[in-house]
């Protein structure tokens, strides 16, 4: 037997009655049973949620492509199209501007300023900034045209045009060029009152705000008037539009240079820095004008065509060792300050852009042939009648006389058109032989040729080749006509016989001086021989007997105190609206001292309808006031010896 209580057998008892309705049996202690109810209402049914995990997760998933999406883009416009996008946003921020260099001066020999600059501005606009989104008002443009068409002079719709421009993202335009520092304060003074208002009321928009200026400079020309001609004009966009600033448009310009700045609202942003290249000034000029020669030569003229009602005139005025163009005056002349005032007609240098027939000035050249050549001498014989058949026409002088009985010299000084045509025809057998040496002759002294200047616009005349001569040419090229030329090569011819046969190409620039500060001279100008010493030295003592001498027609042109060489000239005058001869062109050309020259001074007049129209009494005393003050300027002595007296008629 073990230790363990046997296990104890379980003794079914009486079987429980079961609970009616329950299926239990009653028991100790069970509560009664109730009585039966009737039916019981159905409990209402709840909803119950599903789980939240799946729709977590499904917007956690889509949040999670959201976001890939950002890093996708970002890395594309960081990384991938990050030089792209950078430069979209510079293109929307930064604007880029020209940076006008400063133009060269252009001065006188003695370095005073003809043309300078002064300080000007562009005033400038960002059309972007007048927009009805950025100005909250829907027309912007109108009221900030309104306010700037009285202060710059613009019509008023140019400038809504050009605020609201057709290229909506245009961000820069151009008002008005040039502007004073005075135009330029008024702006300035009118967009801080709008922003004052604007910030203190609030609804007032700034219609200025977008209203820049660019710091340039404007072309000044101290004189005014004188040397308008040879000095030019610059143009609305600052380049040169005639003359000299023309000419020497590149070396006078300088170099533009480029800035690029970030701006907001219309304003330079000071912090995010720019970057551009600075603009190289232009070189400086000096040309071989006198200013005060300038001024006499410009004051005579004018009087004169004044005083003779004249279409127009011009005097010039040259060094005769040298070739340097000491005066080229024209009348009338202009105001290149003030282009809007000037005559269209007087633009320009008509000393060196009309062509004309210079009548008995060129007669030295057929003098200069003839002594050249040995087909006479001053004290030749030449008898002269009052009428000369040659060819088709029947000649005369510019007066009627008896037979005149004089010299080759006496030929010059009277300016005898037929003793001139007998003289010359002795250059030749025949007379295409005596045309051909002349032609050669009026081609060595620079007719028919550019002058060398290099001036735009200059005329190089007309000198046809002699096979082109017709039957009347052939003799009225002798004394002047049937040939043009302009002043400068008049003046030329004279200082060639001054300079001793010697032809010095004319030079209107000394030299200029670049940003370093280094003079460079000019070239040394073209020499040519064109006659000998002698020959030159004859022809000076003839053109003193046409002013010396009593018989002479240059006696107006007397200086005294100093031997003076002249010829004057009197010629029919091509109208060149109509191309036919009417009026006269009337001209004195000559130097001095005439034994030691120094001074070519040449004088012409277009179509004088007031009193004389003779060169010798209209341009004589022009010429002889001009020398005196040039004379006297370059402070050039008398040389003291006597006048030669050539003879200038003979007794048969």
């Amino acid at each position: 037997m073990s230790d363990r209580e046997p296990p104890r057998r379980r003794v079914p008892g009486p079987a429980r009655p079961v609970r009616p309705g329950t299926g239990q049996r009653p028991g100790p202690g069970a509560r009664p049973a109730r009585r039966p109810a009737g039916p019981r209402p159905a409990p209402p049914k709840v909803i119950r949620l599903g789980s939240p995990r799946p729709r977590l997760r499904l917007i956690g998933f889509a949040l999670t492509l959201v976001m890939l999406a950002f890093v996708v883009r970002l890395f594309q416009v960081q990384a991938v199209d990050a030089s792209t996008y950078a430069a979209k946003a510079d293109q929307n921020r930064y604007v880029g501007q020209v940076l006008a260099a400063e133009r060269g001066e252009i001065t006188d020999r003695h370095g005073v300023a003809l043309a300078t600059s002064e300080d000007a501005y562009d005033i400038t606009a960002d059309p972007t900034l007048f927009a009805p989104d950025e100005l909250k008002i829907p027309d912007g443009p109108e009221q900030a045209a309104a306010l700037l068409a009285p202060i710059l002079g613009q019509d008023q719709d140019d400038l809504v045009r050009k605020l609201r421009p057709e290229n909506e993202a245009l961000r820069y335009v151009k008002l008005a060029g040039r502007q004073t520092p005075q135009v330029w304060k008024q702006i300035k003074d009118l967009k801080a009152t709008l922003a004052k208002q604007s910030a203190a009321e609030g609804a007032t928009a700034n219609v200025l705000a977008g209203v820049l200026a660019v710091p340039t400079s404007k072309r000044v020309y101290p004189n005014s008037e004188l040397a308008a001609g040879i000095l030019g004009w610059v143009n609305a966009e600052g380049r040169g539009g005639g003359g000299v600033e023309l000419q020497l448009e590149k070396r006078l310009a300088g170099k533009d240079g480029k800035i690029r700045y970030a701006q907001s609202g219309g304003r330079l942003v000071p912090t995010a820095g720019s970057s551009g290249t600075p603009a190289v000034p232009g070189s400086d000029v000096e040309l071989t004008i006198d200013r005060d020669i300038q001024w006499a030569a410009q004051n005579a003229i004018s009087e004169q065509v004044e005083e003779s009602r004249a279409d127009r005139g011009y005097v010039i005025v040259q060094d005769t060792r040298t070739g340097e163009v000491l005066a080229m005056a024209n009348a009338p002349g202009f105001d290149p300050n003030d282009l809007s005032e000037a005559d269209p007609e007087a633009l320009g240098n008509a000393a060196l852009q009309d062509a004309f027939e210079p009548g008995s000035t060129a007669k030295v050249l057929s003098m200069a042939a003839v002594l050249e050549e040995n087909a006479a001498t001053p004290g030749t014989h030449v008898v002269v009648p009052n009428r000369l058949h040659r060819g088709d026409r029947l000649f005369k002088d510019d007066i009627d006389h008896p037979t005149w009985y004089l010299t080759l010299n006496g030929v010059l000084a009277k300016s005898s058109n037929i003793g001139t045509i007998l003289a010359t025809g002795q250059l030749g057998k025949t007379q295409a032989q005596a045309n051909k040496v002349l032609y050669d002759y009026l081609r060595r002294f620079g007719l028919g040729s550019q002058t060398g200047l290099g001036f735009p616009g200059e005329t190089k005349g007309i000198l046809a080749a002699p096979g082109d001569w017709s039957t009347s040419q052939q003799y009225t090229i002798p004394f002047g006509q049937g040939v043009s030329i302009n002043a400068m090569q008049a003046a030329s011819v004279y200082s060639t016989i001054a300079n001793g046969g010697v032809r010095v190409e004319p030079t209107l620039v000394r030299g200029s001086k670049g940003p370093d500060g280094r003079f460079t001279p000019a070239p040394e100008p073209e020499r040519t021989r064109v006659v000998s010493e002698k020959t030159a030295k004859t022809l000076a003592r003839m053109l003193e007997s046409v002013v010396d001498d009593e018989e002479g027609t240059g006696t107006k042109a007397r200086i005294p105190g100093y031997r003076v060489a002249g010829k004057t000239g009197t010629a029919n005058r091509v109208d060149p609206a109509t191309g036919k001869y009417h009026g006269y062109t009337s001209s004195f050309a000559g130097f001095a001292p005439a034994d030691k020259p120094r001074i070519t001074v040449y004088c012409a007049i277009q179509n004088a309808t007031e009193g004389s129209y003779f060169g010798g009494q209209i341009c004589g005393p022009v010429y002889k006031q001009v020398m005196e003050f040039a004379l006297k300027t370059l402070q050039v002595p008398p040389t003291g010896a006597a006048p030669a007296a050539l003879p200038v008629t003979f007794k048969p």
